[in-house]
């Protein structure tokens, strides 16, 4: 890294429940095969707010959250072979893997049996913390930095780092596309991605959320069919319906309901991931050979896959661009589901 740059603004959650403040956080100096990258835009993800409070277990703090970045290449190491200085890219969920296990070899760098290396949250392979996108800089490896293809314009292609790639994963693996009728549970960062995606596939596409308050958004973004879920003659009408549902809400859900809307041989996969365990009656999956499952992000390759896809449809996340100081009223409002639909951090601002 140049001289100059040792240290870089963030804004961090000092301690668990603390708001998050403006500081300065080390990065590495540019090695071999590292980019540089000047962060433009960073996606605010509910999980950011799970770790910045401690829900998912015990966070390294300071903690600078973000897996959603969206940058451009300001400077390269001598043996970076994929990436030119000016180039646009992104960063999502993770920063490195062992590269060596059976599932890094085969593109599952998100599943690594010795377990990946989260961009905020974790230790590098030099026992350093690292930390993420809520800040001007980052330096990745060139195997971990995606390219962000020019059709989709930087601040709504930064969700997709996260949101885009996590919905897209579990659709593109269950084959939705023409012919099969995709449920989407939950309307805001990741569902609002998710429908998008699964309507760009070719699937026939129904939101199924608490109330009907976001029809409209829903059906604008490629829902063919949105059900409020708190009327319980939504199970019942839709009961059997369903090859695929992806849960995207972070609260417990009756899953035993949910699985009576599947079809015969269909898939329940949670993404969304709540911080207290939940509840199952076996017999809600041996009665129709279904299943339920969970899906994280997607591997390198297929997280470009998702970007070409997205650029290739016209996709981006429908955003609400913020300014640093507005970062914990936005966490709030996360809290309160008061953003259509994800927020987005100008770093300009840090």
């Amino acid at each position: 890294m140049t001289e100059q740059i040792t240290t870089v603004s963030a804004y961090a959650a000092p301690a668990p429940e603390a708001p998050l403040e403006r500081t300065t956080v080390p990065r590495r100096a540019v090695g071999e095969f590292d980019v540089l990258i000047d962060i433009k835009y960073a996606g605010i993800c509910h999980s950011d707010i799970h770790q910045a409070r401690d829900g998912w277990g015990e966070g390294i703090y300071p903690m600078v959250p973000g897996h959603e970045i969206a940058g451009v290449v300001a400077e390269v190491g001598p043996g970076v072979t994929k990436f030119t200085v000016g180039d646009r890219v992104g960063v999502g969920c993770m920063v490195d893997s062992c590269r060596e296990c059976e599932n890094c070899k085969n593109g599952l760098e998100q599943y690594c049996l010795n377990g990946n290396i989260q961009t905020y949250n974790a230790l590098g392979k030099d026992g350093e913390p690292t930390y993420g996108g809520y800040s001007t800089h980052i330096v990745v490896d060139e195997a971990f930095t995606l390219r962000i293809p020019d059709g989709i314009s930087l601040d709504v292609a930064a969700p997709l780092l996260c949101a885009g790639i996590t919905t897209y994963s579990p659709l593109a693996h269950w084959n939705a596309g023409p012919g099969k009728k995709v449920a989407i549970v939950g309307l805001g960062g990741l569902g609002h991605m998710g429908v998008k995606i699964a309507h760009a596939m070719g699937a026939e596409v129904t939101v199924l959320s608490q109330s009907l308050r976001k029809k409209d958004d829903g059906l604008k973004l490629g829902a063919d069919h949105y059900y409020a879920t708190s009327d319980e003659a939504t199970f019942e009408e839709l009961a059997g319906s369903f090859d695929l549902i992806v849960s995207t809400v972070s609260a417990p859900l009756p899953l035993d309901k949910y699985l009576g809307l599947l079809r015969t041989d269909g898939a329940f996969v949670n993404v969304g991931a709540p911080e207290e365990p939940v509840s199952l009656n076996l017999f809600s999956v041996i009665g129709g050979r279904k299943t339920l499952a969970g899906s994280g992000i997607g591997g390198i390759q297929e997280t470009q896959e998702m970007l070409d896809f997205c650029a290739a449809h016209g996709l981006g996340a429908e955003i609400e661009l913020i300014r640093a100081d507005q970062i914990n009223e936005a966490y709030e409002r996360v809290l309160a589901s008061d953003v259509r639909y994800r927020f987005v951090i100008d770093t300009a601002t840090i």
